[in-house]
């Protein structure tokens, strides 16, 4: 994984509760088994008509909005508990998710897959959205680090909590077996005074 310690960048608003895992990535997209591919599929049925033919209505085809960040409504990621939904979120080049809250199952799906679901209150998530919606070219930063998150040169600015692990494997780009690795010569010595 990508190391992530902070993160200036605009942002997409998309201001729907209750966004579920078939919303993010629709069932008939998960045949394949790998990570890659996905992003094209992000919300694919609310980015296209039945004819395939890009919804201009769709914040993600709105050529004014980008960057690596996505503000969401309350409730993100609920639904199943299918992992392709953060695949399909990372594959698209987003790094971070900010919601008022989301689903633990897809919490924990995002965080082992080096996106970062940053939860903050609903008050600070419509000062956000209000902002990026206003003006397209607003710049979001995310400091890992700090655990905070604001709108670039103002003082709105939130904390937002995470798992000490998650945060340490983010910030040095690990995952599970990585950071395992990191500790081999200890599980190494460790074996090596075992008496049995």
């Amino acid at each position: 994984m990508e190391k992530f310690k902070k993160l200036n960048s605009r942002a997409i608003p998309l201001p729907i509760e209750n966004i579920d895992t078939d919303q993010i990535i629709p069932a008939r997209f998960l045949k394949a088994t790998n990570k890659e591919g996905f992003g094209e599929n992000l919300f694919r049925d609310w980015r296209y008509a039945y004819d395939d033919t890009p919804n201009p209505d769709f914040i993600l085809n709105d050529e004014r909005y980008g960057g690596k960040i996505l503000i969401a409504g309350n409730n993100f990621g609920c639904g199943s508990s299918r992992e392709h939904a953060a695949w399909a979120i990372a594959d698209y080049g987003l790094k971070v998710v900010v919601s008022s809250y989301f689903a633990d199952i897809f919490k924990g799906n995002a965080l082992n897959n080096g996106l970062l679901p940053v939860q903050i209150s609903e008050e600070f998530l419509k000062t956000l959205l209000d902002a990026c919606q206003k003006d397209p070219e607003t710049t979001i930063e995310v400091n890992l680090e700090e655990q905070t998150i604001g709108l670039e040169g103002t003082d709105h600015v939130e904390g937002f909590d995470i798992d000490p692990y998650k945060k340490m494997c983010l910030i040095n780009g690990y995952d599970d077996i990585d950071y395992l690795l990191t500790k081999k010569e200890a599980i190494a010595a460790y074996e090596q005074q075992r008496t049995f």
